[in-house]
């Protein structure tokens, strides 16, 4: 009880620090199962919840204030690139993201639409410390936002948004 209202308590300072571009809050439970608290910049809340099979497949589902759903399936292979497909509350096909990271844990990743299209990119850098920023590219190559993530020593992250 104590560890949920602290959780509560923390995720409200996160959103009322980082309120200008936005924020996010993640707990994970004793069966490594995440659960993800979103507030933008206006205001409007969402959630996601992450589960993880013993084959290491991560299924996400995604919700927002207005109850919208969607899912996110991601795959690993045995050189550590991630394929993750999305599909909407209906089930179809909303687009996919293909992830490569390096041996100093730099993570580039390629977006595509439903059509197979590029959509964008990112890449995402840690430092020592276990600060992570990633920054978000458009089809074009044109940086549109960034993201520092960090996290504290129970477990939780946070993260503050930036539009360009």
């Amino acid at each position: 009880m104590k560890r949920i209202l602290f959780t509560l308590m923390f995720a409200a300072a996160v959103s009322s620090v980082s309120a200008q571009y936005g924020s996010a809050t993640t707990s994970t439970d004793m069966f490594g199962n995440t659960t993800t608290t979103y507030r933008d910049s206006y205001g409007q809340s969402g959630t996601a919840t992450s589960r993880t099979d013993m084959f290491g497949n991560t299924t996400t589902t995604y919700s927002n204030s207005s109850g919208q759903r969607g899912t996110a399936t991601s795959r690993t292979d045995m050189f550590g690139n991630t394929n993750t497909t999305y599909t909407d509350s209906y089930g179809r096909n909303a687009g996919s993201s293909t992830s490569h990271t390096d041996m100093f844990g730099n993570t580039n990743t390629n977006y595509t639409d439903s059509y197979g299209r590029k959509a964008g990119s990112s890449t995402s850098r840690t430092d020592m410390f276990g600060n992570t920023t990633t920054d978000y590219y458009d089809a074009s190559g044109r940086k549109t936002g960034s993201a520092t993530s960090n996290t504290d020593m129970f477990g939780n992250t946070n993260t503050s948004f930036r539009n360009w």
